[in-house]
C-alpha cells in the first residue's frame, strides 16, 4: 500500500493509472504514462523522491518468485488490481484509526484519491498552476485550479 501511495502522490495519477504501471513504462529515466480516462500522455521524469519509490519497489519485487511488469505487486509479486488496492487502502485505514483514536473522523474521511489533490496542491505551491495541471494531464490550469486545488492562492499581508 506504501509504494502505490506514494505513486499516487509522486505521480498525482488516478488509481486506474497507478495499477495499469508497469515496468515497460519506464523509458529513458521518465515513466511514461497515457491516461486511461483522458488518453492524455505524460513523461514524468524518474528523479528524487519519485526515483526512490521506483528503487525500493524493485527490490521488493525482487525477492518475489513471481515475476512481473506490474510496478504494483501484492505481497506474493502478482500484479495488484484497483480493487485490491481498494481493499487494501481500506485496511491500511481502519489500522490507522485503531492507531490515531483521536484522528479517527479525519482519517476516516481521507480517500485515496486525496492525494491526487494533495500533489496538486504541493506542485502548484512549488512550480505553479501550470506545473501542477501538467502533472495531472489537465490541457487547462482552469481544471486543475476547480477540481483539485484545495488551499488557494499564497499571498502576504497589507504592509
Amino acid at each position: 500500500m506504501k509504494d502505490a501511495m506514494d505513486l499516487a502522490y509522486l505521480t498525482g495519477q488516478r488509481p486506474a493509472d497507478l495499477a495499469a504501471m508497469t515496468e515497460h513504462d519506464i523509458i529513458e529515466g521518465h515513466l511514461i504514462i497515457t491516461q486511461e480516462k483522458t488518453k492524455q500522455p505524460l513523461r514524468i521524469v524518474i528523479a528524487g523522491r519519485l526515483k526512490e519509490t521506483i528503487d525500493r519497489i524493485h527490490a521488493r519485487k525482487d525477492t518475489y518468485k513471481v515475476a512481473t511488469g506490474a510496478l504494483l505487486v501484492n505481497l506474493q509479486g502478482r500484479k495488484i488490481t484497483q480493487i485490491v488496492m481498494r481493499n487494501y487502502f481500506d485496511e491500511a485505514r481502519r489500522l490507522a484509526k485503531d492507531d490515531n483514536p483521536n484522528q479517527a473522523n479525519a482519517i476516516e474521511n481521507f480517500r485515496f484519491y486525496d492525494l491526487r489533490a494533495k500533489a496538486a496542491d504541493d506542485t502548484a505551491d512549488q512550480r505553479g498552476h501550470q506545473a501542477a495541471a501538467d502533472l495531472l494531464g489537465h490541457d487547462d490550469t482552469r481544471t486543475t485550479s476547480k477540481h483539485y486545488l484545495r488551499r488557494g492562492k499564497t499571498t502576504l499581508p497589507t504592509n
